[in-house]
């Protein structure tokens, strides 16, 4: 069931690509290994393809909304099981799998379309 809007998503991919890039510094475990660099960069990626995604919230309207969100399923995944695969676990691990859980949910309920309503297109304001 998908029911959160596009432009919400947006917001959150934003949102969320701060929170993974600055995560490291706040938390506390910004150690130059894979802890730190794991989240800076998927947090990177989410804010250039939020750049670059046909949604409300773009500045180029290039990557189609069901492909960013499998790459937001996708980089979820990582991102949950990174501590596990990178062998970090026993330093941290909660952030990591918490936003990534949030990630893969966020994807699975996202509408696949932009509300074309929410664009203004065709619409007249008094």
């Amino acid at each position: 069931m998908r029911f959160i809007p596009t432009r919400v998503h947006g917001a959150v991919d934003y949102l969320t690509g701060l929170v993974l890039i600055m995560a490291p510094f706040v938390l506390g475990f910004a150690d130059n290994g894979p802890a730190q660099w794991v989240p800076m960069v998927l947090g990177a990626a989410i804010l250039v393809m939020s750049l670059m995604t046909n949604y409300e919230l773009s500045l180029a309207k290039v990557i189609p909304m069901p492909v960013h969100l499998g790459v937001d399923a996708a980089g979820g995944l990582l991102l949950a099981a990174s501590p596990w695969l990178f062998g970090f676990a026993d330093q941290v691990f909660w952030p990591h799998l918490i936003i990534g859980i949030l990630e893969i949910g966020a994807a699975l309920t996202t509408h696949t379309t932009p509300d074309t309503a929410d664009v203004g297109v065709g619409r007249t304001y008094s």
